[in-house]
């Protein structure tokens, strides 16, 4: 028998066979079954038509399987014990669990929100993988459907109503300089951020273009460098009276970690939404629930502070 005959016969009717020979009677299979006790006999009657075999005969009140029917049961054992753990909700362990996922993200969230985040993930389910991918923003439906990224954190940029999201807080933009930079004790003016050579790092395009729009009508400072990660920024502070430009949290650690000073823009721009998203395809797998449930909460956290 081919797989599309099997898909047109009633299968359900084995497992009321399964009921029938535990029961050995059609009116306790009956109430097992949530039947009236005639509509079992008709199961019981399309039963021996499809398989081709009494299966039963009366003895007294009591129904006694044929050699056939316990050789069907004992057969089904196994595939129905296994239809009943793969359609039983599962609860999730993060301990137990071997999954790998993959996150798409900036270069900001790679360097000031990931290594933050790990670390209490990998001490819950020490046994899952993570790979950590460059988010691309312009073809995020796509990496988070057919390219098989699992979720993004990341600004909402170009189409992304078709995804699911939850907001993880707000990230601004903030200069970072040497303690021995010429303003490291000074407030930082409109005509300092225009006259010094700067270092953008981890900003995205769309970012750049608000900064360049505060200052539109100004010449634009001497750009030394653009680069994804901020070690390149700190190597030529020895050399350069640079003014470091990035967001705002990742400024905040690297003054901590190298003694730096950290400065705000003498101008406003918006802050900018960073969120969390996934496609639908992953909505209701347990795993996929908890990791997205663990970024968020450690991610609005750090954004907050």
């Amino acid at each position: 028998m081919e797989l599309e005959d099997i898909y047109r016969q009633d299968l359900s009717l084995l497992i009321a066979l399964q009921i029938l020979v535990e029961e050995c009677s059609v009116t306790r299979a009956a109430k097992r079954l949530h039947l009236s006790q005639s509509a079992t006999s008709r199961i019981l009657a399309r039963l021996r038509e499809m398989l081709n075999d009494p299966l039963f005969s009366r003895v007294g009140q009591r129904l006694v399987p044929t050699q056939f029917a316990l050789d069907c049961y004992q057969q089904l054992q196994h595939p129905t014990g296994q239809l009943i753990e793969m359609l039983t909700p599962k609860v999730f362990v993060p301990e137990a669990c071997k999954q790998k996922f993959t996150i798409a993200a900036t270069d900001y969230a790679m360097q000031a929100l990931v290594p933050f985040i790990l670390p209490d993930i990998y001490r819950k389910a020490p046994n899952i993988q993570l790979e950590i991918i460059p988010v691309q923003h312009k073809e995020m439906q796509s990496q988070l459907s057919a390219q098989g990224a699992d979720m993004a954190i990341c600004r909402a940029i170009g189409q992304t109503l078709q995804l699911n999201q939850e907001f993880l807080g707000k990230v601004g933009v903030s200069c970072l300089l040497s303690p021995g930079h010429p303003l490291a004790n000074s407030e930082l003016t409109l005509e300092d951020y225009l006259h010094y050579p700067h270092a953008t790092i981890a900003i995205s395009d769309g970012v750049k273009a608000l900064l360049d729009a505060a200052i539109s009508g100004h010449q634009a400072p001497t750009e030394r460098l653009r680069t994804s990660h901020l070690d390149s920024a700190l190597a030529l502070l020895p050399f350069h009276e640079l003014l470091i430009i990035l967001p705002a949290g990742m400024a905040q650690l690297a003054a901590s970690k190298h003694r730096l000073r950290v400065k705000p823009l003498p101008f406003e721009i918006p802050a900018l939404d960073y969120n969390l998203f996934w496609h639908s395809r992953c909505e209701l797998d347990k795993g996929q629930q908890w990791l997205r449930k663990e970024i968020a909460t450690a991610t609005q956290r750090l954004l907050a502070d």
